[in-house]
């Protein structure tokens, strides 16, 4: 199976290892406004650098899309995929509005191709041990959620950049390009949203969207859960999810489950949380992708599903509830009231 892949940045350049990692998958073909960049990538991982997008939609043989472009330009570039037959992988989020990510599905189902979101926390083996235990009903009933991404970036990472930080390419700040993988997680765990409350503020960098905020989420089940986010904690710190039922909690801290204290049984990770690592939680003050293997493990599952006629791990409408409810949050925190996703204001 040949891979093409959109995008010069940091994200294109995960996908292109990860893509090399992946046996029977090949890069044949990149595409970026940026020459220098493609053509560098297209040196190191194989393949053809255009600058022509129509061009690059032309090439031949390619049979997936990896999208690694700003967010706002996701869905626009995978409709026009998608309509020349190619099936399409998108860097999260789908789009920056629900209005795109539903055009961007609508185009895929016409033209019969897949369409996948790098949602690579999913496939992570802590996080699917948590959700086998949770579909297992060994933590009870849903009671309580928290997931905290503190997370710090300089300013050189908004003011270098001639799309992050804003509207109309980002599409939100904090909460729609760093956190969205939690948000995606806690609905994954916990099911859909009913009703939040979000605090969004602007307090260290100069740009347009917010680099901190807070919000109270009702699940329809009734369990109650808390997200923050933020680029501007210094240092940044672990990311972290915690998940209490009515028979236990589960704890997931920079991608390990460091604790599982159930009434059923003693937890076998006491003591786990202070156990020193040797790799550092680099996505807490750095963008850059140091380890591929969870967006290989992304790329696996959606070449099988390809080949099996299957759904990948998130498809399209899995990946638009996360966009869904991040837009419910900015919108309470602008009419500072409750919003219920997907409520038209």
């Amino acid at each position: 199976m040949r891979i093409g892949i959109i995008g010069g940045g940091n994200i294109s350049e995960t996908h292109a290892r990860a893509a090399r990692a992946v046996p029977g998958l090949d890069v044949v073909a990149f595409y970026g406004l940026n020459h220098e960049r493609t053509a560098r990538l297209a040196r190191h991982y194989g393949g053809t650098a255009y600058d022509d997008f129509e061009t690059f939609l032309t090439h031949r043989p390619m049979d997936v899309v990896a999208i690694g472009s700003p967010s706002g330009l996701h869905g626009e570039q995978g409709i026009a995929a998608a309509r020349r037959g190619l099936h399409v992988l998108v860097e999260k989020p789908l789009d920056i509005t629900t209005e795109r990510a539903d055009a961007l599905i609508a185009a895929a189902d016409a033209a019969g191709v897949k369409l996948g979101v790098f949602f690579q926390d999913r496939l992570r083996p802590a996080a699917c041990e948590m959700k086998a235990m949770l579909d297992a009903g060994e933590i009870g009933d849903p009671v309580m959620i928290s997931g905290r991404v503190k997370w710090y970036r300089p300013p050189e990472y908004y003011s270098g950049s001639r799309w992050r930080g804003t509207w109309a390419l980002d599409g939100g700040g904090a909460l729609m390009n760093q956190a969205i993988h939690t948000v995606d997680l806690m609905l994954w765990l916990f099911g859909p949203v009913a009703r939040v409350y979000g605090c969004c503020a602007t307090r260290v960098h100069a740009i347009e969207v917010e680099d901190t905020a807070a919000s109270i989420l009702e699940f329809a089940s009734g369990a109650v859960g808390t997200i923050e986010a933020a680029t501007s904690v210094f240092p940044g710190y672990n990311r972290r999810l915690e998940v209490t039922g009515s028979e236990g909690t589960l704890v997931l801290d920079h991608d390990r489950l460091i604790a599982v204290d159930l009434r059923a049984r003693p937890s076998p990770r006491a003591g786990a949380e202070s156990a020193q690592t040797t790799d550092a939680n680099l996505s807490a003050s750095s963008p850059v992708v140091g380890d591929e293997s969870a967006h290989r493990r992304v790329l696996e599952d959606f070449v099988r599903a390809i080949e099996t006629n299957g759904s990948p791990a998130c498809d399209g409408r899995e990946g638009r509830r996360s966009l869904e409810l991040v837009q419910a949050i900015y919108a309470s925190a602008r009419a500072h009231r409750p919003v219920a996703p997907g409520e038209k204001n």
